[in-house]
């Protein structure tokens, strides 16, 4: 399978595949990027893409890790 859309010469999408939005948070788990701004990704200036792409890293520790299973019985 051909995965064309994803290699063009634009800023290339954080996209990862794993598309689930954080229910507190409001950003994709998977880029971490905020519903608005994925569906605007096409439409943003290289600019606007950078700037994007700048502050994803910081995003991160704002969604909390799932803890079920044996992870949420340790104290």
């Amino acid at each position: 399978m051909s995965d064309d859309v994803w290699k063009r010469d634009e800023i290339e999408s954080p996209c990862i595949k794993i598309c689930v939005i954080h229910p507190e948070s409001r950003l994709c788990t998977g880029c971490l990027r905020s519903i608005d701004e994925i569906t605007a990704w096409s439409r943003m200036s290289p600019d606007a893409r950078r700037a994007v792409m700048q502050e994803l890293p910081s995003r991160a520790p704002r969604i909390s890790k799932r803890r079920g299973g044996r992870e949420g019985r340790r104290g």
